[in-house]
This record gives C-alpha cells, sequence and structure tokens, in this order.
C-alpha cells in the first residue's frame, strides 16, 4: 500500500510535493487527473490522498466521494478554490482537511506527520477480543494467540483499519494480492473464510468479519 497518493495536474507542483515527502521517508505517487487516481487507488490502495479540486476529467470532491464509498482513508483537499461554498462541499463530500493553495510546504509536512502519528503509529490496535499487532504480525483472540498465514493477517489487518467501512471484493483482492496477481478472486473468499474460522465465535455466523452481498466485506 503507498503512504500517500497525490493527485495534481499542475506537473511542477506534484513533482515539488513528492519529492519533499519522499525526503520525509513516505512511499508516494502521483496521478494528474480522476481516472488515473482513482485507478491507482483501486490497485494499491493508500494511508493519505492529498487531492486538488480541479482537474481535467472530474472535480476532486467526485473522487472524494467514490473513495468514501469504500474506505476511510485520510482525505485532504489542497486547492485554489478557497470560497466557503467549496470548502462545505469538500467537507461534507468526506474531506479530513481542506487546505488553500499556495499551500506552505512546511505546514503541510506537518499536518501529515500530526496525520499519520495519530493514525498509524500504533503497531498494536484491538477491536473487542480481537488484538493484532502490526509489527510482529501476530494475533491473538481472547488473549491467546492464533496462527496466520501472511495475507490471512495482511487482511485482517487491512478489514479492522478501515473498521465499520465496507471494502470492495475487488479493492480487497488487489490491495492484497495486487491486480497482476495469478491468484484468482475465489482467494479472497478462501481467506476471508479461514480468518472467520480463527477469529468468530460461531464462523457460520459471523459479527466481525460481515458480507455485504453484492459488493464486499465489513469489519464490525
Amino acid at each position: 500500500m503507498l503512504d500517500i497518493l497525490i493527485v495534481e495536474d499542475n506537473v511542477e507542483i506534484a513533482t515539488l510535493t513528492s519529492e519533499f515527502l519522499r525526503q520525509d521517508g513516505y512511499s508516494v505517487a502521483t496521478a494528474d487527473n480522476g481516472t488515473k487516481a482513482l485507478s491507482q487507488y483501486e490497485k494499491y490502495g493508500a494511508k493519505l490522498v492529498l487531492l486538488d479540486v480541479s482537474l481535467p476529467d472530474m472535480d476532486g470532491f467526485a473522487i472524494c466521494s467514490k473513495i468514501r464509498e469504500k474506505s476511510n482513508t485520510p482525505i485532504i483537499i489542497i486547492s485554489a478554490r478557497t470560497d466557503k461554498e467549496d470548502k462545505l462541499t469538500g467537507l461534507i463530500t468526506g474531506a479530513d482537511d481542506y487546505i488553500d493553495k499556495p499551500v506552505d510546504i512546511d505546514i503541510l509536512r506537518a499536518k501529515i506527520k500530526g496525520l499519520f502519528k495519530r493514525r498509524y503509529a500504533s503497531d498494536v490496535i484491538t477491536e473487542g477480543n480481537i488484538s493484532i499487532n502490526k509489527e510482529l504480525m501476530t494475533l491473538s483472540v481472547d488473549g491467546k494467540q492464533v496462527e496466520t498465514t501472511i495475507k490471512e493477517f495482511e487482511l485482517l489487518a487491512l478489514l479492522i483499519e478501515n473498521k465499520g467501512t465496507t471494502l470492495k471484493k475487488e479493492y480487497l483482492f488487489n490491495t492484497i494480492w495486487g491486480s497482476d496477481s495469478e491468484s484468482e478472486m475465489q482467494t479472497l473468499t478462501v481467506h476471508i473464510k479461514w480468518l472467520r474460522e480463527k477469529i468468530e465465535e460461531n464462523p457460520k455466523n459471523p459479527v466481525h468479519i460481515v458480507t455485504v452481498w453484492g459488493v464486499g466485506y465489513r469489519f464490525e
């Protein structure tokens, strides 16, 4: 998964911003239009999206809305459109912050550092009787360690990090196995079954990994 996806059609701004953020140790990709942005997000995912509003093919509000349909990934809009109405639209659509252009790169870096610290710094995530350690890649249920494969753990971690959000099957598969993988979509279904057997009290009536028919799965 990418750390940061920059959606910006101004090549100079995108290049400069990505250079600074790579210096800070983040993995960064850029997209100069909405179609590319959504394609990259679908394929790789991102821990943060920096999003311009005025793009060649669709506006940033539409991109924000599409991402919000399946993920709670943090989104920061960075735009020269500074009217109150635009800011309200961005925030209502699902953006976590709205920054005016021209942006002070040091302030942006500080915001990103703070966001990552709050959102991703903890290696241990506990949800009810389930606890995962992302650094050690371990899972415990009711205080007892449960063995998982790497893919099982990555899939569970992705679901837990997006608790309450329905993630599409295609997104889950592409993020964990990669769109170029020789595995088939059925692999996802099998791994969900295995995870339920390990974390659910009744795997046939799951309360944690919920199926959203025709769409994907959600962690509760």
